[in-house]
């Protein structure tokens, strides 16, 4: 078990659902928190519940120079959770490439832009934790989800990529890839989605495998099977079981 007392952290996307619930586990164990996200009213009401040491910074992880300063602002920390996101169903057939931008943008740019930002300090001091939020989506296209699934599996591969070469440091990298969260993300789906989870349920599996040295954590357990299974298959095994029908 992981020693929070007197960490610093720094959550970007943590107004609420997932990202909320990792702060309260991250509070509750000790640790300062510091949040990040773009609305400065849900920010405030967040740090006022913590029951820890807590601040809150503004910031828009689509802009590399606010991004840039927020980290600035935030100072020497241990540790960097994005949990930053946004979706919208789509299939190839209602390209919108607003939303396609966006999802790409703040999906996976905007970690890639917090991870720029912090590393070189952690490098420089020897030590830092980076955890990043994937998606059981992330490990094969899948029908409805574009812009989303490619922005997930871009992020997750930053994390491998990551791994790969610091694995030998102490700076300890990590990706964790959820399944379905009720949150007003997936309230935009008209499907069931089996396996769905309760964002403080969520968080706690986030959590714990926070505690743990391993690298990657997909949940929930059973359900991550048949996303890793997926990767396995050929392609025709592969759209006739996932494709649009």
């Amino acid at each position: 078990m992981t020693d929070w007392q007197g960490k610093r952290y720094w959550l970007v996307g943590a107004s609420e659902g997932l990202g909320r619930e990792v702060a309260f586990c991250l509070s509750r164990a000790g640790a300062e928190v510091i949040v990040s996200a773009r609305s400065e009213d849900r920010l405030k009401e967040l740090v006022e519940e913590l029951p820890g040491k807590a601040s809150y910074i503004t910031v828009d992880v689509s802009d590399r120079e606010a991004v840039e300063k927020a980290a600035a602002e935030a100072g020497e920390l241990d540790g960097v959770v994005y949990l930053a996101g946004v979706y919208w169903p789509m299939k190839a057939s209602e390209w919108d490439n607003e939303k396609a931008d966006l999802m790409g943008e703040i999906n996976y740019l905007g970690g890639s832009r917090v991870v720029g930002a912090v590393i070189g300090g952690m490098i420089e001091r020897g030590r830092g934790h980076i955890v990043l939020t994937g998606s059981l989506s992330g490990f094969r296209g899948l029908p409805g989800a574009i812009g989303y699934s490619a922005s997930k599996a871009g992020l997750m591969a930053l994390a491998e990529s990551m791994q790969a070469d610091l694995r030998t440091s102490d700076i300890k990298v990590q990706v964790i890839n959820p399944g379905f969260i009720k949150t007003r993300l997936t309230d935009k789906n008209d499907f069931t989605m089996p396996f769905i989870m309760e964002p403080e349920d969520a968080a706690k599996e986030f959590f714990d495998h926070m505690n743990t040295d391993t690298f990657k954590k997909s949940f929930p357990m059973v359900f991550s099977w048949v996303f890793r299974l997926s990767q396995l298959m050929p392609d025709w095994m592969y759209y006739r079981l996932f494709g649009s029908k």
